[in-house]
């Protein structure tokens, strides 16, 4: 497993490649914690390089959707991701995106996620 993380804005995006099992899930899991404490924006999760996940892998984006919310966005899910999460079906629980980019623009619900703070401006 391979992961390069990348400041966009007050987003963060971490791409993943490889195998993600037991063995070495644990870097994605510790990224995934800290982003949650320091990231105020999205946490994208680019999947696109993964050959392998199993439910090790489920559980870590699971954890991190319960402790994210809407910020975690996953993006540009590789075939066998996109097996995975249909056999299983994960793409209705978690938030899923055709691209990074695409992920890093979506609306958020105005003040959600653990880091947000007081009301937002929201005037129409």
């Amino acid at each position: 497993m391979a992961m390069a993380a990348r400041q966009d804005g007050d987003a963060v995006v971490l791409a993943v490649s490889g195998d993600l099992d037991l063995d070495n899930i644990t870097p994605l899991a510790t990224a995934l914690t800290e982003a949650g404490e320091t990231v105020r924006g999205p946490v994208v999760v680019d999947l696109s390089g993964v050959s392998f996940a199993d439910s090790t892998t489920v559980n870590v984006l699971l954890r991190a959707h319960g402790a994210l919310g809407p910020r975690l966005r996953l993006a540009e899910l590789s075939s066998f991701v996109q097996r995975l999460f249909s056999v299983i079906g994960l793409e209705q629980a978690l938030p899923v995106y055709g691209s990074v980019e695409e992920a890093l623009t979506a609306a958020s619900p105005p003040g959600s996620g653990p880091l947000a703070t007081g009301p937002s401006d929201g005037g129409e």
